[in-house]
């Protein structure tokens, strides 16, 4: 029985996630996320694509994402709960890096995973990238 294109990128979909994750967690280079398509208003979605902008192993506070947001140009004003709001509605929270998000006062705050796992991930995080740069 042959599998419709729809199911068929559905399972293409998944499978790519899959090798993306398998990746992610043995330490190696993701590359590009998987052409997950993501729904949220504009502005969480502007917020999300910045967040995508943050490097492995780093983090970026609430009120850069939102220095971010000013800086192209397309809002006037952004508030860090606005910021905060839409990080924490980020519908695949490990592909667009919503745990590389943290108070000003570097304080781990709120994680859809719970703040125990953002703060395993960032430590995982900040190991590999640690590892990394000792090449010879």
């Amino acid at each position: 029985m042959a599998l419709s294109a729809s199911k068929e990128e559905e399972y293409k979909i998944l499978r790519l996630t899959e090798t993306w994750l398998d990746k992610y967690f043995s330490g190696r280079d993701t590359g590009p996320i998987p052409s997950i398509k993501v729904s949220g208003s504009e502005f969480r979605k502007d917020v999300w694509d910045i967040l995508l902008k943050i490097p492995y192993g780093e983090t970026r506070t609430y009120k850069e994402v939102g220095e971010a947001l000013l800086a192209s140009g397309k809002y006037e004003r952004v508030s860090n709960q606005a910021v905060g709001g839409a990080v924490g509605h980020n519908p695949i929270s490990l592909i667009i890096p919503c745990h590389r998000v943290i108070g000003s006062d570097g304080s781990i705050r709120g994680y859809a995973g719970g703040v125990d796992v953002k703060k395993k991930l960032l430590e995982f995080e900040r190991k590999e990238k640690k590892v990394k740069k000792r090449t010879f």
